[in-house]
């Protein structure tokens, strides 16, 4: 069983997986003097599957690639399809073991270098280095990728959490069921959650620019045209707020709202669905960035928990 490595201080209680793909096993928010979880915690059964945990790196790009075919400077690179519907999805990071670099009673430092395993799905070398941070009542995110080849390459960088509808005590729920404002002014039309074009209106049902309850129809949506600093506003009024604060290089958040589930996805990331394909179009505002060789890009978020009555 994969080795769960927890950090903490008096507002959180996070812990991480770095052996299932760099992944977050748990992350709890102290509520009145009890640990809650605030990400799905990921099940003793799951730990060695990443796409199971609360969450886990997207690198070196996020969502789908269609068909697997990465267009790029007029060449197609076939990545490994790797979902069901035909895509290559959420970069090749998730699939390996990460190694610890430092680790604190507060902070975690892992890391991939994709030189050193088999099978990586993309064509260039690169290593990504995350750091996870606790600061009172800040939980941090960063993310750095760099391009250890001598080819200048695109990329994108991301997390996937996933986030409890229900914040639940020792003794029930707690509050009410989440709620959820995206600071976006745009939203990508998907068939397939692939997108033929560049962003525009946001559809009705997935229309979170004022904060309201996640309702029950689904969503899996991708957002840009940020407006705010604050990508996202998560509530669970009656116990707790998070503010998602997130670097100017992730210009993207994606939604996931299943049907019946007791969990939903929000995620900060920098290039949008299909980002290859598009760019390839000459489509605008695709997210994605370039890494020159022996180039670092990196970028953050965070989280800020606030008690709300």
């Amino acid at each position: 069983m994969p080795e769960i490595l927890t950090i903490q201080n008096a507002h959180w209680r996070v812990g991480l997986v770095p052996a299932t793909g760099g992944s977050v096993a748990f992350g709890q928010v102290n509520i009145g003097g009890e640990w809650v979880d605030v990400l799905r915690p990921t099940p003793e059964a799951d730990l060695e599957r990443a796409a199971d945990t609360a969450s886990y790196p997207l690198v070196p790009w996020s969502n789908r690639v269609r068909g697997g075919k990465l267009e790029w400077n007029g060449r197609v690179y076939q990545l490994r399809v790797n979902f069901p519907d035909g895509t290559a999805i959420h970069g090749t990071g998730w699939e390996y073991p990460w190694t610890v670099v430092e680790h604190t009673a507060t902070s975690l430092v892992v890391e991939f270098v994709s030189k050193e395993v088999y099978g990586v799905n993309w064509p260039w070398p690169f290593t990504a280095r995350y750091e996870y941070v606790l600061d009172g009542e800040r939980f941090t995110w960063n993310m750095a990728i760099t391009n250890t080849s001598h080819e200048t390459f695109p990329a994108g960088l991301g997390h996937h959490p996933y986030f409890q509808r229900q914040l639940v005590g020792a003794n029930g729920p707690l509050g009410e069921s989440a709620q959820l404002q995206v600071n976006c002014e745009k939203a990508y039309a998907l068939t397939h959650c692939l997108p033929d074009a560049a962003a525009g209106d946001i559809p009705a049902r997935a229309d979170f620019r004022q904060i309201r309850p996640l309702g029950e129809e689904f969503v899996d949506d991708c957002f840009t045209g940020r407006t705010s600093t604050t990508a996202c506003v998560i509530e669970w009024p009656g116990a707790l707020a998070l503010d998602v604060e997130a670097g100017a290089l992730l210009e993207h958040v994606v939604i996931y709202i299943p049907q019946g589930q007791s969990f939903f996805a929000c995620e900060n990331i920098t290039n949008c669905n299909d980002a290859f394909h598009l760019e390839a179009k000459g489509e605008p505002g695709t997210g994605l960035f370039l890494v020159q060789p022996q180039e670092t890009q990196s970028t953050s978020f965070t989280y800020v928990a606030r008690a709300i009555a």
